[in-house]
């Protein structure tokens, strides 16, 4: 006995079980649902669940000029900011009737672009970018070809393209503010290489700008390579000529555990030097007493990114000026931003 072979279903099959017409069946997998009764709908639901029945949207766009894809392209996939973002692009694409592909660069711009013609060879219907290098050059060539971009979290300054991200100048505002009315007159700028990523870049350049325009306030800001012990070093010399109460804010999720490292191996505890984190990760509130973060609206972001997209693939859409959507983080306040009581400040019996 031969071995059966494996096929795929077609969608003449699928019509044939939901006892529709193969242009019901097309329009139910083409994103025209709308156009058909509640009941047609469930019966070829079914039959292409009992069948098996994928749609081929690769071929489905050769055909009919829509790949029903979006593409994302990635800096690090491995980065929480990152995996979050893209969390909520995937639902948006999933409740619109897209599919999305993503490739991930892992910081190397010879892979960036790359990807970005494996990504156009798709032939995506929109792209979003969280760039690790400057394919400002690759990306102005899809753009004139028609092809709607987004920005996500990274600038391109000479690319005219729609930006979504996180307002970084409000996000250093309410960092200070917050550690000066917790009693913190001696801050620590703490950030990954800057170099020309544009969060670092518009952070970095706003707590200067802050620094000068509150006498109150001394700072330095530093980015270190967060290997090995330099976080550490650093830490301990800044302290050493800061005094108290001194704290640190850290540009991102990794500094904050970096950071959070370097002052436990010193033997401080969070608090006695305050500790304040842009990015809301899992273990900050397993740390004891808590670190205090700004929480950016990932999911929200992800979600922005599908629907300026959609907007350009809408009629007219390509006629817009290029829009910038900043979100407001929200501050968590816990533990590692409470200075300690004094004696003085202890209430007596």
């Amino acid at each position: 006995m031969s071995a059966p072979t494996s096929r795929h279903p077609t969608i003449l099959e699928v019509a044939r079980e939901a006892g529709a017409s193969k242009t019901s069946v097309s329009r139910y997998f083409g994103g025209e649902r709308e156009r058909l009764s509640p009941a047609l709908r469930q019966r070829i639901g079914e039959a292409a669940r009992k069948l098996g029945y994928r749609p081929n949207q690769i071929a489905r766009g050769l055909k009919g000029g829509r790949s029903r894809l979006l593409g994302m392209l990635v800096a690090d996939i491995r980065n929480s900011y990152s995996v979050a973002v893209m969390h909520g692009v995937e639902q948006a694409c999933r409740e619109q009737g897209y599919s999305l592909l993503v490739a991930n660069t892992g910081n190397d711009p010879a892979q960036e672009r790359t990807h970005l013609s494996l990504l156009a060879s798709y032939r995506v219907e929109g792209l979003m970018i969280n760039a690790a290098g400057q394919p400002t050059r690759e990306l102005q060539a899809m753009a004139a070809q028609g092809l709607p971009l987004v920005l996500v979290d990274r600038w391109l300054e000479e690319l005219e393209a729609d930006r979504v991200g996180l307002d970084n100048a409000l996000a250093v505002d309410m960092a200070i503010d917050h550690l000066s009315a917790q009693g913190y007159r001696h801050l620590l700028f703490l950030s990954e290489p800057v170099g020309l990523a544009s969060p670092r870049q518009q952070r970095w350049q706003r707590f200067e700008q802050r620094l000068s325009e509150e006498p109150a306030l001394d700072g330095e800001r530093h980015d270190p390579a967060l290997d090995g012990s330099a976080v550490g070093a650093l830490l301990k010399a800044f302290l050493a000529r800061a005094g108290r109460p001194a704290a640190v804010l850290c540009a991102n999720g990794n500094v904050t555990l970096a950071a959070t490292r370097a002052l436990q191996a010193l033997g401080l505890s969070l608090g006695e030097v305050g500790l304040l984190g842009i990015d809301e990760l899992d273990w900050c509130s397993l740390v004891p007493p808590g670190i205090t973060t700004l929480a950016q609206p990932t999911e929200t972001i992800g979600r922005a990114a599908v629907q300026q997209l959609l907007a350009r693939l809408d009629d007219g859409g390509a006629a817009l000026p290029p829009r910038h959507t900043l979100f407001s983080p929200t501050l968590i306040a816990r533990g590692s931003t409470r200075l300690p009581a004094t004696d003085n400040d202890k209430e007596t019996p």
